[in-house]
């Protein structure tokens, strides 16, 4: 038996979110909607000029561990933070929701990654990150057992930025791959795949991963191309693809096989951030139990249908009550 469902491998980061308008971002040079990576005196200066704000653990993969944890799933993470008053805030959050987390803290410096998450009135969110700590992430922080004892492997693709994860990652697929595991990433965002592309296709293509999260802006930038003319290369290239598309739900491909999942139906957009990575939890969850793709994508879309109602990245509704009453379990 497994020990774990899903190992998730990210940027230990701290989200401070803060709402603004839509001048707030031209006027301090933010571009919309992507995730920008900042330096510790970009990050001052821009902490020093966003109004109220919520400080909230976060980071792509560690928001997925979190989900997948309050789906009832046995999640893990790696992840790099410093002991200080940020790295105390994510890893008591992180252990909190269950998620086996013993990555080694530095003893702070660089301090712990934070993104200030700046979002709009349309509920998009422009994230500003000082990575900090996270750089440091490397092959010492990859633990054997975890590697090898997980279902599914799961890392986020700007982990591509500071080149010691490279490394990492590359030696956790080798153990997952070695005790007959599958590995998957999230393309992370349309900027991050313009930066990698060569190297996430060579990842697919070499069979280091068996499976794709991304979203359609996604795609498109990863082959440059249409939409439909995405998805059909994508399902040579990956054993499965996991396409979401915002309002109009999300498509799922393997082989041949297509599979199209409805959006959950929402009262009110507040903040997109997580979408992405609560779908990841929703799908990889129902992966890991052995459900159908259509059983999985119906997860993954409940799961980001209710944390986009919420600020911040991570749901505070215990996740496997919810599907149940949906039904989906």
């Amino acid at each position: 038996m497994s020990q774990y469902d899903v190992l998730c491998i990210g940027n230990a980061i701290v989200d401070i979110i803060a709402q603004c308008d839509e001048a707030f971002l031209t006027d301090n040079g933010i571009i919309k909607g992507a995730m920008n990576l900042i330096d510790a005196e970009r990050a001052e200066l821009l902490y020093s000029r966003m109004g109220p704000a919520i400080e909230a653990s976060g980071g792509s993969a560690g928001n997925t561990a979190a989900g997948i944890a309050s789906f009832g799933g046995r999640s893990a993470y790696f992840g790099k933070v410093s002991r200080d008053h940020l790295g105390e805030i994510f890893s008591h959050d992180i252990h909190a929701q269950g998620v086996a987390f013993d990555t080694k803290p530095l003893d702070g410096v660089p301090p712990t990654a934070r993104s200030m998450i700046f979002v709009t009135p349309d509920g998009e969110r422009s994230m500003n990150t000082y990575l900090g700590a996270c750089v440091e992430l490397g092959p010492d922080d990859v633990e054997a057992d975890k590697a090898s004892g997980a279902k599914v492997t799961y890392f986020e693709g700007y982990l591509w930025d500071p080149p010691l994860a490279k490394e990492a990652i590359r030696m956790t697929a080798a153990h997952a791959h070695a005790a007959g595991r599958e590995v998957s990433m999230t393309l992370s965002d349309s900027f991050c795949v313009d930066r990698y592309r060569a190297e996430f296709l060579e990842l697919m293509r070499s069979g280091t991963v068996d499976i794709v999260f991304a979203n359609s802006h996604e795609i498109k930038s990863l082959y440059e191309s249409s939409f439909d003319e995405a998805l059909s290369l994508i399902r040579r290239d990956c054993k499965i693809a996991a396409i979401t598309r915002s309002e109009k739900g999300s498509v799922i491909v393997r082989g041949d096989e297509t599979v199209v999942i409805k959006a959950t139906e929402i009262r009110e957009l507040v903040d997109t951030t997580g979408a992405g990575d609560l779908y990841a939890a929703g799908f990889l969850f129902g992966y890991t139990q052995g459900r159908s793709l259509k059983d999985c994508g119906d997860l993954g879309s409940l799961a980001a249908g209710l944390v986009i109602q919420q600020i911040g990245p991570r749901p505070r509704q215990n996740l496997k009550r919810e599907a149940e009453q949906a039904g989906l379990l």
